[in-house]
């Protein structure tokens, strides 16, 4: 849809409602959350028009956390400004933007996954353990919310995967990347979630096991297989079009 769009509250945990009472600074952090669980349940569809009153009556804070979250939100690329119009979600990505993802992932989160097995705390294990469980207990779930949060948990499983590697400068540039946003912003396709949680669970095996090569190989097969999945969407779309989509 091209017109503005009405961004529902969803109070559930998983979803980032946003809630009352709370300082600017968390509301804003709320209202981010709520958003970016929106564009990745496709409740935003690319395109859409969003602006601050409406945001601000939907969801029932004041202007200024929206305000605060639409500023974040536009300084990392996930909305547009519009000039006396508000802001819009933008497209999807290219299939040469998504290929130039790929490649970036492949060079950065095989080598966070060996300095996790080498340097990741019992505790950082343990809390991405409580991510596979979080997770299975998502992909149980039907509907574009439960897809959507099922990404939110995939992309702060990757972040933990980085953080517990402690290279600050991996973990910055992937999350630069918005890898999850973009990918699960393409198409609601539960196999993606499916094939994903197996992936998982052996990067976190080799994690837990002290064993950097495993843990490396097990990470640059999961992208690769990622990678995979999200290119036949491309291939698909291009099929539809006559192959005159955007390469």
């Amino acid at each position: 849809m091209d017109d503005e769009a009405i961004i529902a509250p969803d109070r559930g945990a998983a979803a980032g409602g946003v809630l009352p009472g709370r300082s600017r600074g968390r509301l804003a952090d709320e209202v981010y959350d709520t958003l970016l669980g929106q564009l990745m349940s496709l409740r935003i569809e690319p395109g859409s028009r969003v602006t601050i009153d409406v945001l601000a009556r939907e969801l029932g804070v004041s202007q200024t956390p929206i305000r605060d979250a639409l500023n974040r939100m536009e300084a990392e690329g996930l909305v547009v400004r519009v000039p006396h119009a508000g802001y819009r979600i933008p497209p999807q990505i290219t299939r040469h933007r998504f290929e130039d993802m790929l490649e970036v992932r492949l060079l950065l989160e095989p080598a966070a996954a060996r300095r996790s097995a080498e340097r990741a705390s019992l505790e950082q294990v343990a809390g991405l353990r409580r991510m596979l469980k979080e997770m299975a207990e998502l992909e149980e779930g039907n509907g574009p919310t439960a897809y959507g949060a099922f990404g939110l948990r995939d992309a702060a499983f990757h972040d933990l995967v980085a953080l517990s590697a402690e290279n600050q400068v991996i973990r910055e540039a992937l999350a630069r990347l918005h890898s999850h946003v973009h990918l699960f912003r393409l198409h609601r396709d539960t196999q993606v979630t499916h094939l994903a949680m197996a992936e998982h669970e052996e990067i976190v095996a080799a994690i837990a096991a002290r064993d950097p090569d495993a843990a490396a190989y097990a990470m640059r097969r999961h992208i690769s297989r990622s990678g995979e999945r999200f290119r036949r969407l491309f291939d698909e779309v291009e099929g539809a079009d006559g192959g005159t989509a955007e390469a």
